[in-house]
């Protein structure tokens, strides 16, 4: 971890000059680990472009875009609102993340990104494992299947965070004698040493690996407003909020529009639309008439409370 530090320090030490646009409050945290959770981190490696560029992409221009800021963040938030998302796509971030399996079997799953993970074939995973906290355990919850409840009792909470620590090394511990490494026997030269393709499947999947996670502004967006919705998994909405401070750093204008129409605004069907503007003329509606299904009126329910 030391020789890690010393990497990161040598490289933050390094001056370039640049005439390419650059984000100054993106530049001043390059490198710099993030933490999440409790064994995770984010560090930005690299990225291209920044507001201006978009603008710049949008009117395929020469220069830095107007002299006026506000006309640019006019033009940024036409372009989001409309969902004209090409310029978006001119801007570029290279992201180093650090995360358990399972939070990056979900990530993967946003297949617009150029993405490069550790290997576990090639190489030997850490004893490093996602442990979440008592205050983090919930029951399933009783009206999504993919959701969580009301919290856990304490005792019973404590016993299950013993049980994944316990497994978590256990597993580990075997993972090490398959492969015939230094565990706490030692190497053994009478036996053979299992493949790292084939111990690996023994890890659960709570261990920590690492990915190159390169994606442009659009898409970075786009997994954001799915990431960091409240109904996201508490795990990934933790990346997420770290990302979303990555975000205003790098283009501050374009995550004010990002923060109005994407993250914290709602998309409306034709018939909900329709219920708010009778609402909105005095009149009462009846659910039977607005062609919405029971989901979908408890929904606008909620959103309009």
């Amino acid at each position: 971890m030391k020789k890690k530090k010393n990497a990161q320090n040598q490289i933050q030490l390094n001056k370039n000059t640049t005439v390419r646009p650059v984000a100054l409050a993106l530049e001043k945290v390059l490198y710099q680990p993030f933490k999440v959770l409790d064994k995770g981190f984010i560090r930005i490696v690299d990225y291209m472009g920044n507001d201006s560029s978009i603008v710049q992409a949008a009117r395929v221009s020469y220069g830095k875009g107007t002299k006026k800021k506000s006309l640019d963040e006019g033009l940024i938030r036409y372009l989001l609102r409309h969902k004209h998302t090409t310029p978006f796509e001119m801007c570029e971030i290279k992201l180093h993340v650090k995360l358990p399996i399972f939070i990056a079997r979900q990530w993967i799953r946003h297949r617009t990104a150029n993405v490069n993970e550790y290997s576990a074939r090639y190489s030997i995973l850490e004893d490093e494992f996602y442990i979440p906290k008592i205050a983090n355990l919930a029951e399933q919850s009783s009206s999504n299947k993919q959701g969580r409840g009301k919290k856990i009792n304490e005792d019973l909470a404590a016993k299950i965070i013993k049980i994944l620590k316990d497994d978590s090394t256990r597993c580990y511990n075997n993972y090490l004698w398959m492969l015939n490494e230094n565990n706490t026997q030692g190497y053994d030269e009478t036996r053979d040493s299992l493949s790292r393709e084939l111990a690996r499947i023994n890890l659960t999947l709570n261990t920590y690996t690492e990915w190159y996670w390169k994606i442009d502004l659009h898409n970075f967006m786009h997994f954001l407003s799915l990431r960091a919705d409240h109904h996201s998994q508490f795990e990934i909405r933790a990346y997420a909020d770290v990302l979303i401070k990555i975000l205003k750093k790098w283009v501050p204008i374009t995550y004010k529009a990002f923060c109005s129409y994407m993250l914290n605004s709602a998309e409306l069907s034709q018939e909900a639309l329709q219920v708010i503007k009778e609402l909105i003329k005095g009149k009462k509606v009846n659910k039977n008439n607005t062609g919405l299904t029971n989901r979908e009126w408890e929904e606008l329910q909620q959103l309009l409370k």
